[in-house]
This record gives C-alpha cells, sequence and structure tokens, in this order.
C-alpha cells in the first residue's frame, strides 16, 4: 500500500518536471525568435552632417617678416581692423630709390621751365659780341684788299684768302647768335614735355611705393573670428602667402553627404529640422541651397554583388532660415525630418 502511494507521488513530480522543462523551452524559443526578429529587422539611418563657415585668408602683397600680430585666435575682429603687420626693407630701399628719383627728374623740369641760367646767357652774349666784332674787322680787311685787288696791287689768291676769312667771320656770327637766341627763349617745349613726362612717371613709381607700405599692414576683410594664424612673429612670408585665417560666424551652412537612395525627398529649396547635439535636443529648420555629386571614385557603392546599380553619394548643403546661437564650425547636425 506504501509503496503504491509512493510510485503515485512519483509520478505526479515526474509531470511536473515534464512541464516545467516544456515552459521553458517554449521560453527559450520565444526569445531565440525576438532575437532573430531583432537582429533581421533593418535599422533606421541616421543622416549626419557637420557645421561649416565661410573662412577668409588674410594675406599680403609684399614678401616680409611678420612684425606683430595685433589679433590672436579665438579674437573677434571688425571688417577694417589691422591684424598684422609685416617689415619689409625692401619696400622702404625702394622708397628712397623713388624719392631720388623724384629730385632729379624736379631738378629737370625746373632747368627746362626756367631755361638757361644767368652766367649761361652772359657767355652766349659775349660771344654774339666777339663775333660782331671780329665779323667787322674781317670785314674792313675784305674792302681794302677789294680796291687794291681792283687796281692790281695784291694777287688773286691774297684777294681770295681775305674773302674766305670774312665769310668764316660772318658764319660764326649767325652761329653764335643762335647759341644766344637759344639761352633767352630756355629749352624747346619738346624738352620741357619730357621733363615733365619724367616727374610723372617718377609720382608713379612712388604711388606705387605707398601702395606697398600700405600692404605691409594686412585687415580683416569682414567681420568674423581669428580661427587660426599660420607663421609666428619674426618668420618670414612670401608674397600671397596665408598668415592668418578669418570666419564669418553670421555665414553659415550644414553640409551632409547622403547616398541617393535616401536622397528621396531632398530637393533644392527643401526644409527639414535637424537637431545638433552639442546645443541640446532642440530642432532647427534648414532649407537646401545646393546639391551636387561627390567624386565617384570616393563615394561608389555597388547594390548587388552580382547586378544591380551603383549608388553615388551626393553633396547636399542647407543653410540654417534663422541664426543659430552658439553654432561653431565643425558642429555635428542630424536630421530628424525630412518630409
Amino acid at each position: 500500500m506504501e509503496e503504491t502511494k509512493q510510485s503515485g507521488r512519483q509520478a505526479k513530480q515526474d509531470k511536473g518536471n515534464i512541464f516545467i522543462g516544456i515552459v521553458v523551452l517554449f521560453s527559450v524559443l520565444v526569445i531565440v525568435a525576438l532575437i532573430g526578429l531583432l537582429a533581421l529587422r533593418t535599422p533606421e539611418i541616421e543622416i549626419i552632417g557637420e557645421a561649416e563657415a565661410s573662412e577668409y585668408r588674410v594675406s599680403g602683397k609684399v614678401p616680409g617678416r611678420i612684425e606683430m600680430f595685433l589679433a590672436e585666435e579665438g579674437d573677434r575682429v571688425k571688417k577694417g581692423d589691422t591684424l598684422v603687420i609685416i617689415d619689409s626693407p625692401e619696400v622702404d630701399a625702394k622708397m628712397a630709390q623713388a624719392m631720388a628719383a623724384r629730385q632729379a627728374a624736379e631738378a629737370q623740369n625746373q632747368k627746362a621751365i626756367h631755361g638757361a641760367r644767368e652766367e649761361q646767357i652772359q657767355g652766349a652774349y659775349e660771344l654774339y659780341q666777339k663775333a660782331l666784332a671780329a665779323e667787322e674787322v674781317y670785314r674792313k680787311s675784305y674792302e681794302r684788299i677789294e680796291r687794291l685787288y681792283q687796281k692790281g696791287v695784291v694777287s688773286a689768291q691774297k684777294h681770295d684768302e681775305v674773302l674766305a676769312q670774312y665769310k668764316v667771320s660772318q658764319a660764326d656770327v649767325k652761329a653764335a647768335k643762335s647759341q644766344y637766341d637759344m639761352a633767352m627763349k630756355g629749352a624747346q617745349e619738346e624738352d620741357k614735355a619730357a621733363a615733365r613726362a619724367m616727374v610723372a612717371r617718377v609720382d608713379g613709381m612712388i604711388q606705387e611705393v605707398n601702395i606697398a607700405k600700405a600692404e605691409r599692414y594686412l585687415t580683416s576683410p569682414v567681420d568674423g573670428e581669428v580661427s587660426e594664424c599660420f607663421p609666428k612673429t619674426g618668420e618670414l612670408v612670401g608674397q600671397g602667402s596665408p598668415v592668418m585665417a578669418v570666419v564669418d560666424l553670421t555665414d553659415m551652412w550644414f553640409h551632409f553627404a547622403i547616398r541617393e537612395d535616401m536622397l528621396n525627398g531632398i530637393t533644392v529649396g527643401t526644409q527639414f529640422q535637424v537637431r545638433i547635439p552639442a546645443l541640446g535636443e532642440e530642432t532647427y529648420p534648414v532649407k537646401v541651397t545646393f546639391i551636387k555629386v561627390m567624386a565617384s571614385y570616393a563615394t561608389w557603392r555597388s547594390t548587388q554583388t552580382n547586378g544591380g546599380y551603383d549608388i553615388k553619394t551626393f553633396d547636399v548643403k542647407a543653410r540654417p532660415i534663422k541664426l543659430i546661437p552658439n553654432l561653431r564650425p565643425g558642429m555635428t547636425a542630424v536630421i530628424v525630418d525630412k518630409k
């Protein structure tokens, strides 16, 4: 009797264990099935971009050595503020040369305007008077010889010699008179024009050097913030070499690299919301202003291994509709609603 009861309890216990095993097995199967469904489920893909801003490189037209920085990285600057001073001895040397050339050109110009000095005029006059006196002597000698020649007293050779001397004296008078007249009248108009042109040319050189001197002071092209200084004080910089970068924080946009299979609904003019993790959970409206396919060698992706088509990536630029406070270049942006 006792054995019968013990056998019944054992059978009942075995049935309970079987039931628990079935329940556990079923639970495991359910959990495995859920894990499989979750694993097979396609995760939602987020479109992530980056904030960018207009950057301006500050560079000079003249080579030289960095003398002084008047702004540092992170400083806010205004358009026209002097940021860098460049020391250029070559410019100073050119200015000294130009000023010396200006003095020489001005002296030539004054000489052309005022003509010969009083000493030169007096000397020309005395030579003219000397030529007149010599001509008078040779004229009288010729007249006496002419009378004697007519009477047959002197030879023809003597007569010809005195006549030649008289003609030479007449030519000397004309030459001396011409030199005297030139000294009285001053330089010709062509000489005056050439002197004025020389002065104007040198003035142009001075103006060019003054422009080069002004280029030693590099100014900010926009209101913005100094983002980077490339050389250090005392270093040499060449013509056109960038010295400093200034970013315009009022001219910012978001750059997204979007695959074409995710581009549906995004066109130029499309508006959507973005979230900027660095600024919290708030979303901001933006507007697409630019779409362009990116280089295929860097963005090529095949949809299938044995066929299909190649997916390309597009460069999408979107600008904030309103100014976003505290937005900085490099901050991440996530598209939360592109409908």
